[in-house]
């Protein structure tokens, strides 16, 4: 395992390179659907899905990631296009990647798709990403079979989600600004730190529905899974994780006399 491991980080270390600056997304908007691209275009795409399986195999696998429907999504959906062109390069790297021009950030492939894996999601539930940023969380459930809608308050961000979703051939998410129609979810995806508990996305959840999300900031923060039942809604800490925080669940500051 550990001669895989060190494989894997010779890998994303030779992935990574230095002085990209953040390019802008208009060239994400325009971009064509996968398998309209030139030649050219091809071989940029077959070198992502080598990295897209590195990722699976030697960041997934080993962070106790196991359901297959969700390694699939996973090992499908291309997450480069979900970042500026110019990063596309650090897309499958642990590591966050903050999103030019707006107020949230993709977080790491690791964190996110532990916590879509905790939904426990089927085919045909309906699922919410709050805070996506650029879509891809929502891109995922929406591979795995979910009907799935993300709700951006961040209206640069949410522009961008449109691009990407549409790069990434994921149509069918619905893309809203405000608290969307449905009036309830089976699964939601908080895609974010909270520094405060999310109660204002507890009323959106259904009977038996689930809501996964970071609480706390830095060394402190964890992952929690709430379900609801019987108009309760009661939650567990799962495992450690970090993410940037949402900016709309800050913790107020203390005032000081």
């Amino acid at each position: 395992m550990q001669g895989a491991l060190a494989f894997c980080a010779r890998v994303e270390h030779k992935a990574a390179v230095n002085g990209a600056e953040p390019a802008g997304w208009k060239a994400l908007r325009s971009r064509p659907l996968p398998g309209a691209s030139a030649d050219g275009e091809f071989r940029v795409m077959e070198g992502f899905s080598g990295l897209r399986r590195n990722m699976v195999d030697c960041q997934l696998r080993t962070y106790d990631i196991t359901d297959r429907a969700v390694l699939a999504a996973a090992d499908t959906v291309p997450r480069e296009v979900f970042v500026p062109e110019n990063f596309a390069h650090l897309a499958y790297l642990d590591q966050p990647i903050a999103l030019p021009g707006t107020g949230r950030a993709l977080m790491t492939p690791m964190v996110i798709v532990r916590m879509i894996q905790l939904l426990d999601l089927e085919a045909g539930e309906d699922a919410l990403e709050y805070g996506g940023g650029s879509g891809y969380g929502a891109a995922l459930m929406a591979h795995i079979g979910a009907k799935v809608t993300l709700w951006e308050p961040d209206s640069a961000a949410r522009m961008l989600a449109e691009g990407a979703l549409r790069a990434a051939g994921a149509q069918q998410v619905a893309v809203a600004a405000t608290q969307p129609a449905r009036e309830s979810f089976d699964a939601i995806l908080v895609s974010g730190a909270c520094e405060t508990q999310p109660e204002s996305l507890f009323p959106l959840l259904r009977a038996e529905g689930r809501l996964v999300v970071i609480e706390g900031a830095g060394r402190s923060a964890r992952v929690k899974l709430y379900r609801k039942s019987a108009d309760i809604v009661a939650g567990r800490p799962v495992f450690d994780a970090a993410a940037p925080v949402l900016s709309e669940f800050r913790r107020p500051e203390a005032f000081i006399f």
